[in-house]
């Protein structure tokens, strides 16, 4: 058996929504960091924030394809181009989330090249870019996403169809007696 079957065994089915958007994420998470890394020591390497914004851009076009058809595929209830726009407006919300701590650290604190060796610029960068401001942008995008973005569940899970349906068949319906109104 699989890692990914046994985790559908045994994670709840309401659960499984989250745990989609994670890995989604994750996988976002590494196109974010991985080309705010290449940018931000390459062409990009005076232009800190920008570099981030770049690579925050393209991961969420990654993230909106993949949720779309997969995270939150039994969701919907919005026309795709409508769903598509609030999704981008969330995620540029998100995005201003994402980029204060970076900002703070570069403009308010001082953490950048001029003030501290270029090894601790890039830790305050990392720390403040990819750990702070993904926690709190990932945390704002999921709860926008379930509210705004992808607001009702489409269909309901199969799992819990059949659940419904081994509990109705199990209830004895016309067993009870109820005591005659007077």
């Amino acid at each position: 058996m699989s890692l990914i079957d046994t985790v559908r065994q045994r994670l709840p089915v309401k659960y499984r929504e989250m745990a989609k958007f994670l890995v989604v994420g994750g996988f976002s998470y590494v196109v974010d960091v991985g080309l705010f890394t290449l940018m931000s020591h390459t062409v990009l390497e005076s232009k800190v924030v920008t570099a981030k914004a770049i690579s925050i851009l393209v991961a969420t076009i990654v993230s909106y394809v993949l949720n779309r058809e997969w995270s939150f595929s039994r969701r919907g209830g919005r026309e795709p181009r409508h769903e598509a726009m609030l999704f981008f407006l969330v995620n540029g919300l998100a995005l201003l989330i994402n980029l204060i701590p970076l900002a703070l650290s570069q403009y308010v604190f001082g953490f950048n090249a001029s003030n501290y060796p270029r090894f601790t610029v890039t830790v305050a960068d990392f720390i403040s870019a990819n750990v702070i401001g993904t926690v709190l942008g990932m945390a704002f995008r999921f709860w926008a996403y379930r509210r705004f973005v992808f607001p009702e569940e489409l269909e309901p899970h199969p799992e819990d169809v059949a659940r419904a349906e081994r509990r109705a068949a199990q209830r004895p319906e016309d067993d009870v007696h109820l005591p005659a109104a007077r």
